[in-house]
């Protein structure tokens, strides 16, 4: 794995922990529950997309699902 790939899901990984973290030390009111479980749903698919788009079969395949994900 290259340096820059490799670099790229630990941050995608710490940012999720990070999400986690911050789920954890809300208030349990709900308004404050409801935004943060689409916080922590938004926050740790980061990591899975990036995983799903890595393990592509091809340079082209990573490029066209990367892309599919930002919009």
């Amino acid at each position: 794995m290259q340096t820059e790939e490799k670099d790229l899901r630990d941050r995608t990984k710490q940012f999720a922990l990070r999400i986690l973290e911050m789920f954890s030390v809300i208030p349990k009111s709900t308004q404050a529950q409801v935004l943060g479980k689409q916080v922590l749903r938004s926050g740790t698919s980061v990591g899975a997309n990036y995983r799903e788009a890595y393990r592509g079969r091809s340079k082209a395949e990573w490029s066209e699902r990367g892309e599919r994900h930002v919009r």
